[in-house]
């Protein structure tokens, strides 16, 4: 029978973790229909089937590991799938589950036009939960795993009372040696979180990264914002925001330092003449870095276009293995989350990488005899200091510090 395999991915995957079956055995596949999602250390892969018939048998469950040229379902190609037992089936149970099976069947396909996470589709399957049912607490309207389990909690409650008489299932044994009752929940990592742990422990146990620090007053970039937004918003049909800015002072604080714009390789440095600018994106599955191609050669409306659909593919996890691979520098934006001063992990192998802050209100001193509060925000640097000085890292600081604070050489000279 034809055996569906897991493709090649890239140079850099060998395996991968079954996320989830998107069919089950049973069901009819058509030949290039997704049949299974795939995690990898970057990116989420749906695999299709290249045959057409009936999916007959998986070879792997939900949560294990793959590697690439693994067999991990079966088709029957214009065939059925196996039924022993068919025959002994009373006409109304038979007729009973034709019904239950096209009401799931309608369900799932439902289900596919919502928009979801991996996980929450996953648990709603398991629960028999409609999820155009589920109320999203996300202002995109996506739905997350939480959503499913509250939905579920709350659904279940007024069916206590009838369900007295299921048998109790058998305790669970206890997460801890001690025997204290307290409540715990033991998460199953996902390959993405494991992949990020190992290679920030990585990065700090092979570089030699140091810090450094300035802030930048904010009046000029937000007074131009505000000036030009609405006619930026009508000729571009993009927001106007501050990353673009800074992606732009970036580009050009590298090509004044570009020892921040390479990398080691063995005994010799990678000095990059180009300038793909990775931009840091939180997303439920953990943290990931896609990849600004050529920045140096896109305007302001590109940058943020680019910035959007990245973005908008990363939380719906379609970003590709295209969109993340091949970084020469990040910039980080633990701002958004209110963060006021950190020290930014390098993402190697790159040697560098900006940290942008929340633009808090501060006193000022314009000169000796008056104070102002000004919109500041503190910038660090984060550095690999076998390649990269300090007097190189304060410069790269002190440029995108004068850039911010005079934007109009970015916006107009771009």
């Amino acid at each position: 029978m034809p055996e569906i395999k897991v493709p090649e991915l890239a140079e850099t995957i060998s395996e991968g973790t079954i996320a989830q079956w998107l069919k089950k055995p049973g069901d009819h596949v058509n030949k290039g229909e997704y049949i299974v999602e795939l995690e990898t250390d970057k990116v989420n892969v749906e695999i299709i089937s290249e045959y057409e018939g009936t999916l007959t048998e998986l070879k792997a469950d939900e949560g294990d590991t793959v590697e690439v040229g693994a067999t991990i379902a079966v088709v029957s190609e214009g065939g059925e799938a196996p039924a022993a037992s068919e025959s002994k089936q009373q006409p109304e149970a038979q007729a009973n589950e034709e019904v239950q099976a096209q009401a799931n069947e309608e369900v799932t396909k439902k289900n596919e036009r919502i928009i979801a996470t991996p996980a929450a589709r996953k648990l709603a399957r398991e629960k028999g939960i409609d999820l155009s049912d589920v109320p999203a607490v996300d202002p995109l309207g996506r739905v997350r795993k939480q959503d499913v389990s509250n939905f579920d909690s709350h659904k279940a409650q007024p069916q206590a009372t009838s369900q007295a008489s299921t048998p109790a299932p058998a305790p669970k044994a206890p997460a801890t040696a001690k025997d204290d009752a307290k409540p715990v929940e033991r998460v199953r990592m996902s390959r993405r979180r494991q992949t990020i742990a190992n290679r920030l422990v990585e990065v700090q146990q092979t570089a030699a990264m140091l810090t450094t620090f300035n802030e930048v007053d904010m009046s000029a970039v937000m007074e131009l914002r505000k000036k030009w937004k609405d006619r930026f918003f009508e000729e571009n049909d993009v927001r106007l925001g501050f990353m673009s800015f800074f992606t732009k002072a970036v580009v050009a604080a590298l090509k004044k330092t570009p020892y921040l714009n390479a990398e080691i390789q063995g005994n010799e440095l990678l000095l990059k003449k180009y300038y793909d600018i990775g931009v840091a994106v939180s997303t439920e599955e953990g943290l990931v870095v896609p990849v600004i191609r050529d920045a140096d050669r896109k305007n302001f409306a590109e940058i943020e276009g680019n910035l959007v659909e990245l973005a908008v593919k990363a939380r719906d996890n379609k970003l590709s293995l295209s969109d993340l691979q091949g970084g020469t520098f990040t910039i980080t934006n633990g701002g958004v989350f209110g963060s006021l001063l950190s020290t930014p992990i390098l993402n190697g192998p790159q040697v560098g990488i900006l940290g942008m802050h929340t633009i808090q209100l501060r006193p000022v001193a314009v000169d000796k005899d008056r104070i102002e509060n000004r919109p500041m925000m503190y910038i660090a640097l984060s550095y690999d200091h076998r390649i990269v000085d300090g007097k190189e890292a304060v410069t790269f600081l002190k440029k995108v510090k004068e850039l911010i604070e005079d934007p109009e050489s970015l916006l107009f000279g771009s």
